[in-house]
């Protein structure tokens, strides 16, 4: 097994600290989410990891050796960093071909990823005729080229229509379910929250959190329920006696935040008060991410009052 390990990792560029110490490891069997705000220093991590840009301090291994150090390196890694790599004037077939010959994977391995990425139809084509879509699906297929143990790959839905998410998204799951070990960065909380087991959260360069999704969006936000009843002054008073605010909305639902389920359906029950509705609300990925990462931004958008009271 591979893991990816980053340790007192640092790169400045002139006075700029890119990256400012970080330390975590990405382990083989489940997918890591790699997020941050723009600016945050993902992208230089992940060149430096790949060994594009050297380290001002600090190491960046790939199963304990440097990425320049390795035989064959697409045999054991896979990165998409840039969909706009491949040559615009050669076909996709071609630009596989080249990077096949080049670390001894045989030639029928062109034709294979070519399928597994759903672009065997247009393999004669010129990269430069393609979609930003079909770069990105090139751009994947060339990381799985040598069946590696390791994929790196950054904001692989980017330009991808729906299909094509749904493609990255069970790709990148049965990756590490066969063991192998997968970082994605992506700005797309949603989606990042439908693949990822686990994250690592970077913010100016620092690192903000290294934990499990679930461990993550459970530090971050409190849970809530929402809930209907024919007696809402009833129930509200007696969740109060128990230490729990209810708050009504508009549209007759009331919210208690800080509760789950298990809490304020037996306090109904003993007191006789029907509910005509009760669930958890779960918190979301992008809820978390949003309350770490708050004063993180690069840039940011003045807040209008009502995004404020929302």
């Amino acid at each position: 097994m591979t893991s990816i390990d980053v340790h007192e990792l640092t790169k400045e560029y002139g006075s700029t600290r890119a990256v400012d110490r970080l330390t975590f490891s990405v382990r083989p069997g489940r997918v890591t989410g790699f997020l941050g705000p723009n600016g945050a220093g993902k992208s230089t991590t992940m060149r430096l990891v790949l060994g594009l840009d050297r380290p001002t301090s600090g190491t960046a291994t790939i199963g304990g050796r440097h990425y320049a150090a390795l035989d064959a390196p697409l045999r054991q890694v896979g990165a998409l960093l840039d969909p706009q790599a491949a040559h615009g004037s050669r076909s996709a077939r071609e630009h596989l071909l080249a990077l096949a010959v080049s670390n001894g994977i045989p030639a029928r391995r062109a034709d294979e990823v070519l399928e597994e990425s759903g672009i065997a139809s247009v393999a004669r084509k010129r990269v430069r005729t393609f979609s930003l879509g079909m770069r990105q699906r090139l751009g994947t297929a060339a990381a799985l080229l040598g069946d590696p143990a390791v994929l790196i790959l950054d904001e692989p839905s980017n330009g991808l229509d729906p299909e094509g998410i749904i493609w990255i998204r069970e790709l990148v799951r049965r990756l590490a379910g066969q063991g192998r070990t997968v970082l994605v960065s992506s700005h797309l909380m949603n989606e990042t929250a439908s693949f990822a087991d686990h994250l690592v959260v970077l913010g100016r360069g620092r690192l903000l959190a290294d934990t499990s999704m679930r461990d993550f969006i459970d530090s971050r936000v409190q849970p809530r329920v929402r809930l209907r009843t024919t007696e809402g002054d009833r129930l509200r008073n007696a969740l109060r006696d128990k230490g729990f605010t209810a708050v009504p909305a508009e549209d007759g639902r009331w919210t208690v935040e800080g509760a789950r389920v298990t809490e304020i359906g037996p306090i109904a029950v003993d007191k006789g008060i029907p509910l005509l509705e009760l669930a958890d609300e779960e918190a979301t990925l992008e809820e978390a991410y949003l309350d770490l990462t708050a004063d993180q931004a690069e840039c940011s958008a003045a807040r209008t009052a009502t995004d404020q009271e929302a």
